[in-house]
């Protein structure tokens, strides 16, 4: 999810053409796209190092909705 740019690092989901957001740091790119998996309904994060490759991968878990759907 998170990819190394040419300065700083972009979170982008998969098939992705847009990043979501962009950081300084590789953590910050992290933290942010755990942040939005888990606001998004949970899932996976992978961490991508400066060749590409993956280097890390996290499952997240549903976030807590005040407003959760009903159904």
């Amino acid at each position: 999810m998170s990819r190394p740019w040419r300065q700083g690092w972009d979170v982008k989901a998969p098939g992705a053409k847009r990043a979501s957001a962009h950081t300084d740091t590789q953590q910050q790119a992290a933290d942010r796209a755990k942040q939005i998996v888990s606001n998004d309904g949970g899932g996976e994060v992978r961490i991508h190092g400066r060749a590409g490759r993956i280097r890390d991968s996290n499952t997240v878990p549903r976030g807590n909705d005040p407003y959760p759907p009903r159904g």
